[in-house]
């Protein structure tokens, strides 16, 4: 405990206290040096006194001698000279320090002096040859009494002013003293208990305070400091707590990502549904960590649940539980949005299923498989014990549920657009079969019929002109077949369709014997691969139309890919009369290039005379691209 003086000091600013400190050594200092000067000063004074009664003695002298050999002039010159000298050191001088020490002994000499002057001075003006050298003698020893007492008082003034000398050297080395010791005590002291405080800090130790002495700046830099060092180790307590509760949490969802990706990789990876039910199971039995998992999958009316995969089932209850009316069991009461349920095992009056009971299972976690707003079955997780299941584990197994049914529904479209393209396939064969060779069998038919009649009839000329019509026409469908078949087989593998534009008529050549030719201009965009199905249908039932009907020598296939692809197939036929009205009944072909054209927003026009040849155009849409950049770049 300290005194209330210290306490008042100890709440004093650091200023204040430096200010106090400086002030009064500058005090003293001043002091000190204004008694120096003034003892100085007198010391000069008594210096020049001495001096001056030294010239008085030293005109006594002179005085005597005018007296006994000089003129009355010489002597008042002399006797008023000496009263000056008299007067300044009665009075001082005033242009220089010049006055007698003021102590009793000097003024008395002094007056001796001055009443020795005035008895001398008397007879030297009366009758100055008469004055006796004695009397001089007497006068001169006065004046030296008086200078011996003046030399006294300055030694001891001398002695003094040494003494405040050596003080002022003893006064300069305390006060540096006064000084270093202050500036330790409330400098230096305070900010060496604030470095070892950020030393400790530094280390780790946030419970490092300083002690506070005093209310000054230093005094309130400690108490911030120690406010500071409090909050930290409060922070860092409450930060090692959360980012305890983060890592746990980071953990956990680390945990969920990768199960969400093991879960996205096995549904990618399933080719079929018991693959990808199978997989699934065993993953999420493994990412809850039950004793036991099944998938149950729904009708239509979720009437029933059928079991379309478990894991580390018991053999008997897997084979008891492959189809369960709903309502039957605790499984199979699920509604769109009833989320996942946790459900103790205990027997029930109304529930006729006691499988997981028998098995020894206790608890029962029911997540449901939902789409749309759809029930499509439930995952079911087995525990022999109690299980709790958290938020973020509700969360997960509702996700994987949701990824299960979004994985069943794509197998489900897959199944489904492979089932519709392989109809849309057979759908082409069956026209491709009805447009030509359904005819030529038709044909064939008739042709058939009249050589019965004709070889009832007995008619040999026309049962040889049948025949040679049957083989015509078998040779047709014949022909048809295999052009068939080289336009099913005649496929795409790159963005550019001048390859397979190629292969197709090479392989005409090969059929017809007909000589061809290609041209491409110009650079555009790709067509897209449904497109180029199309472009090559139409070209090769443009060249099964010349095969058949042009009897030309030469065909020409001239592609231009810019502002939009054309396709022109030209030949130097017999050609035919395109205005006529019964070409679209007559020509097959033609219908069936314009009904492929339709598919793709595409036009087909043909352009003929008799004995000029055919050109059968197809002309394709601007691509949206192209066009998007022209307006884009204008």
């Amino acid at each position: 405990m300290t005194g209330l003086g210290t306490l008042r000091a100890s709440a004093w600013p650091l200023a204040v206290k430096l200010l106090v400190i400086g002030f009064s050594l500058l005090l003293v200092a001043l002091a000190a040096i204004g008694l120096t000067l003034w003892m100085t000063w007198h010391l000069e004074g008594g210096a020049a006194a001495v001096n001056e009664a030294g010239r008085m003695r030293m005109q006594a002298y002179r005085l005597a001698l005018e007296a006994h050999s000089g003129t009355h002039d010489e002597v008042v010159r002399r006797i008023a000279a000496f009263d000056e000298s008299v007067e300044i050191l009665s009075s001082g001088d005033p242009a220089r320090p010049l006055f007698i020490p003021l102590n009793e002994a000097t003024r008395q000499h002094f007056a001796e002096v001055r009443a020795g002057w005035q008895e001398l001075r008397s007879g030297l003006l009366v009758a100055p040859a008469q004055v006796p050298l004695s009397r001089v003698d007497d006068f001169v020893v006065s004046i030296d009494a008086f200078v011996a007492s003046i030399e006294r008082q300055m030694s001891r003034s001398t002695a003094i002013l040494n003494a405040v000398q050596f003080a002022m050297l003893a006064l300069a080395i305390g006060g540096a003293v006064a000084l270093l010791y202050a500036g330790y005590i409330f400098v230096v002291e305070p900010v060496a208990r604030l470095q070892r405080g950020l030393a400790r800090v530094e280390q780790g130790e946030l419970d490092a305070r300083v002690t506070v002495t005093s209310n000054d700046e230093f005094g309130q830099l400690g108490d911030g400091f120690n406010r500071m060092t409090a909050k930290l180790q409060a922070l860092y307590r409450g930060l090692e707590d959360k980012v305890r509760e983060k890592t746990a949490g980071l953990e956990q969802k680390s945990q969920r990502l990768a199960a969400l990706y093991d879960a996205s990789a096995l549904i990618g990876a399933a080719g079929s549904l018991d693959e990808l039910a199978q997989g699934f199971v065993r993953k999420v039995r493994e990412i809850a960590r039950a004793d036991a998992a099944m998938i149950r999958w729904s009708d239509e009316g979720n009437r029933r649940y059928l079991m379309l995969a478990g894991d580390s089932l018991p053999e008997a209850m897997a084979r008891k539980e492959q189809c369960v009316d709903a309502g039957t069991c605790h499984c199979g009461r699920l509604q769109p949005h009833s989320g996942v349920r946790v459900i103790a095992i205990r027997p029930h009056p109304e529930m006729s299923f006691d499988h997981c009971a028998a098995a020894g299972y206790r608890t029962l976690v029911s997540v449901p498989i939902s789409l749309h707003q759809r029930v499509l079955g439930e995952v079911d997780l087995f525990y022999y014990g109690e299980a709790a299941i958290g938020e973020e584990e509700r969360s997960l197994l509702e996700t994987l549920a949701s990824h299960l049914a979004s994985a069943m529904e794509g197998l489900r479209a897959a199944a489904l657009d492979v089932e519709a393209a392989i109809a849309q396939e057979r759908g082409l064969l069956a026209q491709e079969l009805h447009d030509s060779i359904a005819q030529s069998l038709a044909f064939l038919k008739i042709q058939v019929r009249l050589l019965r009649d004709s070889v009832a009839r007995g008619d040999a000329p026309a049962v040889g002109r049948i025949i040679g019509e049957l083989d015509a026409g078998v040779r047709e469908s014949y022909s048809d077949v295999r052009e068939l078949l080289v336009h099913f087989r005649t496929r795409t593998r790159d963005e550019d369709i001048e390859p397979a534009l190629r292969t197709t008529l090479s392989k005409f050549e090969h059929q017809s014997g007909l000589r061809t030719h290609l041209r491409v201009e110009g650079h555009g965009l790709p067509l897209d691969p449904a497109v180029q199905v199309q472009v090559l249908h139409v070209v090769q039932e443009a060249l099964s139309n010349v095969r058949k009907h042009a009897g030309a020598t030469q065909v020409w296939l001239e592609v231009r890919q810019s502002p939009a692809w054309r396709f022109e197939v030209r030949d130097d036929g017999t050609g035919f009369d395109a205005g006529a009205a019964d070409v679209d009944e007559t020509r097959v072909g033609l219908r069936i290039m314009r009904e492929r054209a339709q598919r793709i927003g595409a036009q087909v026009s043909v352009e003929s005379t008799p004995g000029g040849g055919t050109r059968v155009i197809l002309d394709l849409p601007p691509p949206l691209r192209a066009a998007t950049a022209e307006e884009a770049a204008a």
